[in-house]
């Protein structure tokens, strides 16, 4: 008899059971970060510096093009360890006499890949960032480039002799630009403010940047072939908030060893 109790109590005790509602990850676009770099004394603690900030940046793929005939270790064991996604390219710049723009050559092959890149995969959706490599960037600025349907622009804090560079917004639009270092080009704005869909580099193939603009004028050649000034998108609350700033990192004073009483050890082995 106890037997039939125990067992008519086990069977009428209500069931419980876990459910496990599958997590809904949000579709998170590509940000394409391309990033000139060029040999000196500060280059490693600057890429460092940058890669640590792209780390923490969800479905970043960093393109990174050295100014030099072959790929150097240094950049490319930095890359190795960054464990980020990452394109390593190199071309070597040649300067014309009448040019002072820099990062031209290089962001060009990084657009000829990106191009073939995209061609090859199904999910062409993305953000086009063009990144210098001793800029300092919060990681705000790319959560608002995942917004971007064209081409989306913000402030930048430290850049054309102001504390501030933006775009000026009217009724949501951008109206005009803040801007006193040659205010008349038709996109007075630095690199580091404006950010494009990447599809558009499919859409137009002959977008690229050239040797025949001075610096300062680059901005304004790659725009010109994707966008207008009436369909650039404001972010960063309306071009109000700074996530950007063009800071540039002190060339390093190094003393001459041969001019010291008391020369240093011989460090040449060690990469810094």
């Amino acid at each position: 008899m106890l037997f039939f109790v125990v067992l008519f109590l086990f069977n009428s005790r209500p069931a419980f059971q876990c459910q496990f509602t599958p997590e809904i990850i949000p579709y998170i676009p590509t940000i394409y970060g391309i990033t000139p770099t060029y040999a000196r004394l500060a280059q490693k603690a600057d890429l460092t510096r940058l890669s640590q900030t792209l780390m923490l940046v969800k479905n970043f793929h960093w393109i990174v093009i050295e100014d030099s005939s072959t790929k150097t270790k240094l950049v490319e064991n930095l890359l190795k360890e960054s464990m980020l996604k990452y394109t390593h390219l190199n071309v070597k710049t040649h300067k014309l006499k009448h040019s002072t723009a820099s990062g031209v050559e290089q962001r060009n092959v990084a657009l000829n890949w990106l191009r073939e890149h995209l061609l090859k995969i199904h999910d062409t959706k993305g953000v086009v960032y063009f990144m210098d490599d001793d800029n300092t960037y919060s990681l705000k600025v790319f959560d608002e480039m995942r917004k971007i349907k064209k081409v989306g622009v913000w402030p930048v804090g430290i850049v054309g002799g102001m504390r501030v560079e933006m775009p000026l917004v009217t009724d949501g639009k951008v109206s005009g630009f803040n801007a006193v270092w040659k205010p008349f080009r038709p996109f007075p704005i630095d690199m580091a403010g404006f950010a494009i869909n990447a599809t558009l580099f499919i859409d137009h193939p002959e977008a690229k940047f050239s040797r025949k603009v001075q610096s300062g004028y680059q901005e304004s050649e790659i725009l010109k072939y994707v966008v207008t000034k009436e369909e650039l998108e404001p972010l960063a609350e309306n071009c109000t908030k700074v996530y950007v700033w063009h800071t540039r990192t002190q060339t390093p004073s190094i003393l001459n060893p041969k001019k010291l009483k008391h020369p240093p050890l011989p460090d040449g082995h060690i990469e810094v």
